[in-house]
């Protein structure tokens, strides 16, 4: 999940189902993990008797609402105003864990003077290109960081699914910027976020999500009160966030509230991403998506990063945190690919890897053999260059004597 990959610098879930058990209070949104997941869930119920509080949001009163210490019917697709408001609550009566997140966030790195949030531009943020469609990320850099083009410095590569190592295309050399530690400069990171979930009131959530404000803050003393040494909270979640169409913002919400409360990298603390099938999770742990290999590292391109190894680990290593390691995850799934034939000299077996395909680069293929798959609708098949002849699939697979999948499958 990009959601998670940029917040986090990996699209996995932050924590194991089994330390659920250490949690003070666990928030379940988007799922019905005990019909979904009864396996995991034991280790919820686990908590429970220990003395956590379960919440959960959910238009349906399920099995897991049963099993909950507080049930929250909201409005469908208005998961992200309920989050924005936890949010706010938290910002607005100091329940932030400051001695985490001055030490261990963003928080009190301070913004550019040229960036402008949502207020200031009428919903975008400063750097969106109309023509091109999308934004440029200079005015997001940390004052007193290194432009992007300052020098080669980590990024992004546009066709990738943002689920690997380079999350939504890396701004800076984020190990250089200005703080101020006591978070009260207008412009760090904190004061930006108070003023920009400010909007999320126990009013709107009451007028837009359908929750009463008392039960509103009711949730929110229990969840953020599962905060700083001594306790932590967690937050499950399935595909009743992933797949909405603003999914990736409700998860990015969700990790900023995790990361305001210190819950992130802590026993009992955390996000849990539930999966369904193999397909799912396999498809960013195994891996079977386009873009990145086991270990969220990600594919090599078409391009400069893919000619040689110490050009993908010049492009992909950082100087800092958990990917300054790069290098090391990179060579060990190499040696678990290919034994003792990854070398040193082999560059670990580093050109036997497939390289990614850029848009407007062809193959010579003369078919396709698809197994469960739906090809022209599949995300991989929408952000890759197969998609414009994704439909000759349609002639090859119904040659005489071959019937690999339906019709409806196509």
């Amino acid at each position: 999940m990009p959601g998670l990959g940029t917040s986090f610098g990996r699209g996995g879930a932050t924590t194991a189902q089994q330390d659920l058990s250490n949690a003070d209070a666990i928030l379940i949104m988007g799922s019905s993990m005990a019909e979904n997941h009864p396996v995991g869930f034991q280790w919820v119920i686990e908590a429970r008797e220990k003395g956590a509080r379960i919440i959960h949001v959910d238009p349906r009163y399920t099995r897991t609402s049963a099993m909950a210490d507080v049930w929250v019917p909201l409005r469908a697709g208005s998961d992200i105003i309920l989050l924005g408001a936890l949010i706010h609550y938290v910002l607005e009566n100091g329940k932030e864990f400051r001695d985490y997140i001055v030490p261990y966030t963003n928080a009190s790195t301070i913004l550019r003077e040229d960036f402008r949030d949502t207020e200031d531009l009428n919903g975008l943020f400063s750097g969106w290109d109309d023509e091109k469609g999308k934004y440029d990320p200079e005015s997001w850099l940390y004052a007193g960081s290194p432009l992007k083009n300052a020098g080669e410095v980590p990024g992004h590569a546009e066709a990738a699914g943002g689920h690997a190592k380079d999350r939504g295309g890396e701004a800076q050399d984020s190990s250089e910027f200005d703080s101020d530690p006591t978070l009260q400069h207008p412009r760090c990171v904190f004061q930006v976020l108070k003023r920009h979930f400010s909007r999320y009131t126990p009013e709107m959530v009451e007028r837009s999500c359908g929750i009463p404000q008392d039960i509103f803050l009711k949730v929110a003393e229990i969840f953020s009160s599962a905060s700083g040494p001594e306790k932590t909270a967690a937050i499950c979640y399935a595909v009743g966030w992933t797949q909405h169409s603003k999914g990736v913002q409700i998860i990015r919400a969700a990790s900023i509230l995790q990361l305001l409360l210190g819950n992130i990298g802590r026993p009992g603390g955390g996000i849990l991403a539930l999966r369904g099938h193999a397909s799912i999770q396999g498809s960013t742990d195994i891996p079977t998506l386009y873009d990145i290999l086991p270990g969220y590292l990600p594919m090599p391109f078409f391009g400069e990063d893919s000619r040689t190894f110490d050009a993908y680990v010049k492009k992909h290593k950082t100087r800092t945190g958990m990917w300054s390691n790069f290098d090391k995850y990179f060579i060990s799934l190499m040696k678990a690919y290919y034994g003792d034939a990854a070398t040193q000299e082999n560059d670990f077996g580093f050109n036997w890897l497939p390289g990614m395909i850029l848009p407007g680069y062809a193959l010579p293929v003369d078919g396709s053999v698809i197994v469960i798959s739906f090809p022209l609708t599949s995300s991989d098949c929408v952000k890759s260059p197969f998609r414009s002849s994704a439909v000759g699939i349609v002639y090859w697979l119904r040659a005489p004597g071959i019937a690999l999948c339906s019709a409806s499958m196509l």
